[in-house]
């Protein structure tokens, strides 16, 4: 019950990330987008492993860690400029 419970906050963000994209509310550079996405997919990548759904793992781990690496990016061109 509370792998389901993660699960559904996890697409939450997910989508909520993506609805805020589609809406014009966010960008694909901001970090509350990156950091719905990362939070999320993390979330959903915990279950995978614990279910060992190996399909699951590879769209979340690579999901999380895109995620990741455009926030570190975005604080590294914001410490630059």
């Amino acid at each position: 019950m509370i792998e389901q419970a993660i699960q559904l906050v996890g697409a939450i963000l997910v989508l909520a990330g993506f609805a805020g994209l589609q809406l014009g509310r966010l960008h694909v550079t901001a970090i509350p987008y990156l950091l719905l996405n990362a939070v999320g997919s993390g979330m959903l990548l915990a279950v995978a492993v614990l279910d060992r759904e190996w399909g699951f793992i590879l769209l979340e781990g690579v999901w999380t860690g895109v995620s990741i690496f455009g926030i570190a990016r975005v604080r590294l061109d914001r410490s630059q400029g």
